[in-house]
């Protein structure tokens, strides 16, 4: 069995297409959402559970771990974290840290948190971005990877990044045994261009999943 806490209520076409791939690769996979049973051998997890690595990482459209961010348009006069205090603020529900955890964090470091009314929660990345670019708010979050493609075109900037960070991705779990080993290589290859309408289950941001030792973020070094 493998297991993934969704980060879509609409799992039906995604449970399909995810099964029959998996099946094609010659992995036999019970796919269930949104569940803890003992019995599962992989589950995808969006926050790493505490003193626990991911055995598949899951990374952004540049093959990189994610880096949340807080986006802005260059005409609101941020130009720095400090200056989004008293600004409406767009978050992405649900448990993924880069949605709302990271970033919040971010701001409590600088000494403030916005109240509840400052907050507009989106359904995901694409929504938060929409409510900002539409005015309805001064900030967004959003992933580095994610957002890079639409900042120059939108008259848009980062105006805060944090570190990369590995949390999102598959994990080992008590049912595991060497037949899941199959799943881990198909999951591997698996990638949001070949196949969009899979990949609505998992955070906006997330384009594959890769070997954690195998990552590299060019963005921890600049």
């Amino acid at each position: 069995m493998l297991g993934v806490e969704s980060a879509t209520s609409v799992t039906d076409v995604a449970h399909y297409r995810l099964t029959e791939y998996l099946r094609e690769e010659g992995c036999l996979a019970d796919l269930r959402f949104n569940t803890q049973i003992q019995s599962l051998a992989l589950a995808f997890l969006p926050v790493a559970p505490e003193g626990r690595s991911p055995i598949l990482a899951a990374v952004n459209r540049n093959g990189q771990l994610p880096v949340p961010v807080w986006v802005t348009r260059r005409t609101a006069g941020v130009r720095h974290i400090r200056d989004l205090q008293g600004r409406d603020l767009a978050t992405v529900a649900g448990t993924d840290p880069l949605g709302a955890g990271l970033p919040l964090a971010a701001l409590k470091e600088q000494g403030f948190m916005p109240g509840a009314e400052q907050l507009y929660e989106a359904g995901d990345y694409s929504s938060a971005l929409g409510l900002l670019l539409h005015n309805n708010t001064h900030a967004a979050v959003s992933e580095l990877g994610f957002v890079r493609p639409f900042l120059a075109g939108n008259n848009l900037l980062v105006s805060w990044q944090g570190r990369p960070i590995e949390a999102a991705g598959w994990y080992r779990q008590a049912g595991w045994g060497q037949a899941a080993m199959v799943c881990e290589r198909a999951l591997l290859s698996l990638q949001r261009e070949d196949d969009s309408q899979t990949f609505v289950i998992f955070p906006e941001w997330v384009f594959g999943f890769a070997l954690p030792d195998k990552q590299f973020s060019e963005d921890s070094v600049q």
